[in-house]
């Protein structure tokens, strides 16, 4: 792959107009970085056109950022503030907005990060030439690298569920079927191959896997770049994290609800691709992934403790998970000690995905469209001196109280004591331990406590 740097005969006109897109919506924690980032990027300063979308509701928030997107357009940066007058569409559509401005027209390629993103200087550097010198290519997607990992044990486990999804599912659709789902943020967009899709659509809460896959349809490629990687922040609160995994859950299945005839009919791509889209990753991925894990190992599984007729097979219960969890710690070595906790945390959390996939498959209730932004803590994580911390502390654990965790803890805490005091296969050993997760997720005592605003 050659680099645009050696085309520069032509000087700054060599390097193709590129716009990066930082859609946000109060946040006061991050924004200065994100921006900070954006601004710091390595790239002709004629040719590069950052564009800040600003959905937030608070005044105080919405007149710091655009003080700031100030600050750097008097530095010489071509910098946009651009606002709405209602948060229709949520992100997809501040981004749809964005996109329709009439200095848009001039860029060739579009960058977007989220709030928390922090790109290295040298992103666009890395990233574009691969979509100049590969007609073909539509999106190039780089890694996330996760600056509050080590904030508690629940970013922990996040790190190596993230980390199993970029070294093998994005690795591995990257190279066999040049497709795979835009994780939303630290990528880069052919903004013709956009367009040609339909742009930006807000029919479901996953507005980046749906342009993916449409974009994917009209037959262009994509590129995953792993060593390529972007600082970012890991909810680090366990609400923040159960409204993010509702969305993560809810929304493909809602997407592929609508999409499937559309997949299944479409004449572009090939056979086997649409094959993979639908049943690899929608299917097998998105819904049964999900499905499998609470249903059988949190609800079926205690169950068969009262049935004592119900046998599951050894390599069922246990040697197939064994091996699907020890090829998950592959993306994380450094996590492996933490598999055990990583496997408890993951059940507990399936319970909030398979109820975000059956609301997203049969759009029940309001919560289908849901949308609440990912809180990010940004620098309010480090501790502050104070003496009202302790007081604060305890109203949030009264209030991070979650009944559903609570009623699943009983229930496998009653399935075990009578598997202790009647049955013969020790599945009580697990059931205890599972249902000691449930109600630490019940009580709030899992992730760090937000401070109070």
């Amino acid at each position: 792959m050659g680099s645009i740097k050696e085309d520069l005969e032509m000087g700054n006109s060599a390097y193709p107009m590129v716009l990066v897109q930082i859609p946000m919506y109060n946040e006061k924690e991050v924004y200065q970085l994100s921006i900070g980032a954006a601004c710091g990027l390595s790239w002709p300063s004629n040719r590069i056109i950052i564009q800040v979308l600003d959905d937030s509701t608070d005044p105080l928030i919405k007149d710091l950022v655009e003080l700031e997107c100030k600050r750097w357009a008097g530095k010489g940066i071509n910098i946009k503030y651009e606002i709405r007058d209602n948060r229709n569409g949520y992100k997809a559509g501040a981004l749809k907005q964005g996109m329709k401005h009439s200095y848009v027209e001039q860029c060739e390629f579009v960058a977007i990060f989220d709030a928390d993103f922090q790109p290295e200087p040298d992103f666009l550097w890395r990233t574009i030439p691969f979509l100049t010198h590969n007609p073909e290519l539509a999106l190039v997607q780089a890694r996330w690298k996760f600056v509050n990992s080590d904030e508690c044990l629940m970013t922990r486990m996040q790190e190596m569920s993230l980390d199993y999804h970029f070294t093998v599912e994005q690795e591995a659709g990257s190279a066999t079927h040049a497709f795979f789902g835009f994780n939303g943020t630290a990528g880069v967009w052919r903004i013709s191959a956009l367009n040609e899709a339909g742009g930006w659509k807000d029919r479901t809460t996953v507005e980046d896997m749906d342009l993916a896959v449409r974009v994917s349809l009209k037959g262009w490629k994509f590129v995953y770049v792993g060593d390529v990687k972007v600082k970012n922040e890991l909810p680090s609160t366990f609400n923040a994290y159960r409204y993010q995994q509702h969305r993560w859950s809810c929304g493909p299945a809602n997407l592929f609800k609508k999409m499937i005839i559309e997949i299944a009919t479409n004449k572009k791509v090939t056979l086997w691709k649409k094959l993979y889209v639908i049943y690899s990753f929608f299917f097998v991925r998105k819904i049964v992934a999900h499905l499998v894990t609470f249903i059988f190992y949190c609800v079926v599984l205690p169950a068969t403790v009262l049935v004592p007729e119900v046998q599951v097979p050894i390599w069922g219960a246990i040697y197939i998970p064994s091996i699907v969890t020890l090829l998950n710690a592959v993306g994380t070595p450094r996590s492996f000690h933490l598999l055990v906790f990583w496997i408890l945390f993951e059940n507990v959390m399936s319970l909030h995905r398979t109820k975000g996939t059956f609301i997203g498959l049969f759009e029940a209730g309001t919560r289908v469209n849901e949308w609440v932004v990912t809180k990010k803590l940004g620098e309010a994580l480090k501790p502050k001196a104070g003496s009202k911390a302790t007081k604060k502390h305890r109203i949030q654990i009264w209030e991070s109280v979650h009944m559903l965790e609570i009623i699943m803890g009983l229930y496998l805490f009653l399935c075990g004591c009578y598997d202790f005091s009647f049955g013969n296969n020790h599945y009580y050993i697990y059931l205890f331990i599972q249902s000691i997760a449930f109600f630490i997720a019940g009580f709030g005592y899992i992730g760090v406590l937000a401070p109070n605003s």
